[in-house]
């Protein structure tokens, strides 16, 4: 991993396609969604990505705040695959390595139990957010005015007209309703219940429909904290020594000091990820009660009983996944139907790519 901080050209290189070029929709913008669409894009096919949100970046997405940001989602990412590795090189100087590579486990108590680390495997980040290096790749696409934000799809269906071709009810944020059409292939890039939830209400079913039910994707809520009168570096950080901790304890997994990260304000900031089967109980319980039992534990755990200077709360309905398809994709060539995403292989930020990665080669 390179640390120059000299960027690579943001424009798209394509290839003649091995066959005859194709339009293709992609449905979701984040890691897997956007290394899909950019290998298709490179291949030479014609991509449109669609994402519901204001930005992409999907699970990567990081959170403002008057103090600095939170990466609210995936906290770091590592790297085992070669052709990850590869994509990383188009950005060099974008991926720093995080100090905290050794990842403390705790107990219910907060007391360090082991340090669990992968030998010589590095923890990375992207600066200044976790969302800079998806938010980079789309670049290319966002210029060529294929990266629609702020735009749900509402439905997909066989064009009436051609019905060899797919076209997509969407939706935008005002509440306006359009129709693109004319895609040879359509991929979702989305966690697999949204997928499937699609897929049901447009009445349609690809080869590998029932796949999708097979899957499990836990929730997570997540607390952040800054604490402003607390500056690192120096000797006036808060409560532990450590950076970054897997938990025991029932209501928390994860603790980040997100001041720690390379590329960041220096100004004390926590970001907190609760247990999967505490998110799961507590899924739709009232906000500030889920936040005054996360500040608790945060307190139980790290012996930090300041109060904060700002507090945050996000729930992710679809998290960390618990039970992978087990394969890296799936893909309907009769049907021009593709899906993607972490949740085929696991849960981590690598998983996403190599998924993307694996469907545009299938289909290109």
């Amino acid at each position: 991993m390179t640390t120059s901080r000299t960027r690579s050209s943001t424009r798209l290189k394509h290839s003649p396609p091995a066959g005859p070029a194709r339009r293709f929709a992609v449905i979701g913008a984040g890691m897997a969604g956007v290394a899909c669409a950019r290998t298709l894009a490179q291949a030479g096919h014609t991509v449109t990505v669609f994402e519901k949100a204001p930005h992409c970046g999907g699970r990567t997405t990081a959170l403002a705040s008057p103090f600095g940001s939170f990466d609210c989602g995936a906290q770091y990412f590592t790297v085992r695959d070669a052709r990850f590795q590869l994509a990383l090189d188009t950005v060099p100087g974008l991926c720093r390595a995080w100090s905290a590579t050794t990842i403390r486990v705790l107990d219910a108590a907060g007391r360090v139990a082991a340090a669990s680390r992968t030998p010589g495997e590095a923890h990375w980040v992207a600066i200044p957010t976790m969302d800079a290096l998806v938010q980079a790749w789309a670049q290319p696409l966002a210029g060529e005015g294929r990266l629609h934000t702020h735009t749900s799809v509402t439905r997909i269906e066989r064009d009436p007209a051609h019905p060899g071709t797919w076209q997509l009810h969407c939706e935008t944020l005002g509440g306006d309703t359009h129709l693109h059409g004319g895609f040879d292939a359509v991929m979702l890039a989305q966690p697999a219940p949204l997928g499937q939830a699609l897929l049901q209400q447009s009445g349609v079913t690809p080869a590998w429909g029932d796949a999708l039910a097979g899957v499990d994707i836990a929730p997570c809520w997540t607390l952040m904290l800054a604490f402003a009168h607390a500056v690192r570096p120096g000797l006036t950080t808060l409560g532990p020594q450590w950076n970054a901790a897997r938990s025991t304890h029932h209501r928390i997994a994860w603790l980040a000091r997100e001041s720690s990260k390379p590329g960041r304000k220096q100004i004390e900031r926590w970001t907190v990820q609760a247990s999967p089967a505490w998110s799961l109980e507590h899924l739709n319980d009232d906000i500030d009660r889920v936040q005054a039992k996360l500040i608790k534990a945060f307190a139980e755990v790290t012996g930090i009983r300041a109060t904060p200077t700002h507090a945050e709360l996000r729930r992710w309905r679809h998290a960390q996944t618990q039970k992978p398809l087990g394969q890296s994709h799936l893909w309907d060539a009769a049907a021009g139907l593709g899906a993607c995403g972490d949740w085929c292989l696991g849960h981590r930020l690598e998983d996403a790519f190599v998924s993307g990665l694996e469907l545009a080669l299938a289909a290109a």
